[in-house]
């Protein structure tokens, strides 16, 4: 794959942030750095790191699909409010015991998971509540 400068531009921008983040943030984000690319390119570009696996694709809630990082990051699942759409992480060793035991058990080499639990939140006032647009949190 050629080398370019926006392709660069986006993975560092990309591993720079600890979120769950769609398209158009990403692309607002390189605006707001005075880095002019197009929408395609970024949208072939995280295809690409996908493919590559540098990023992973999310698609929580039949909503539009969300990345985070891929590499040099721990085992985690996510918590979905079906609700305000919040999306938080979590981490529990147990993951990695889980997915040895049953990659043993049927005889079948787990090359990836991912464990996502869909229910709603226990933000009483939480401003998203009724079709709100996805919102990230931060890795923990």
């Amino acid at each position: 794959m050629r080398k370019t400068t926006e392709r660069f531009t986006i993975l560092e921008e990309v591993y720079s942030r600890n979120d769950h983040f769609d398209v158009e943030d990403l692309y607002d984000t390189l605006l707001s750095k005075n880095f002019h690319v197009s929408r395609a390119t970024v949208y072939n570009t995280l295809d690409m790191l996908v493919a590559c696996g540098l990023v992973k694709k999310h698609r929580f809630n039949g909503d539009g699909a969300v990345f985070e990082k891929a590499l040099g990051f721990r085992q985690h699942g996510h918590l979905v409010c079906n609700e305000c759409h919040h999306i938080k992480e979590f981490c529990d060793p147990r993951l990695q015991a889980i997915q040895d035991n049953v990659g043993v058990a049927l005889g079948f080499n787990i090359t990836d998971q991912a464990l996502v639990f869909y229910g709603t939140c226990s933000e009483d006032n939480c401003e998203n509540r009724i079709s709100a647009p996805l919102k990230k949190e931060a890795h923990q």
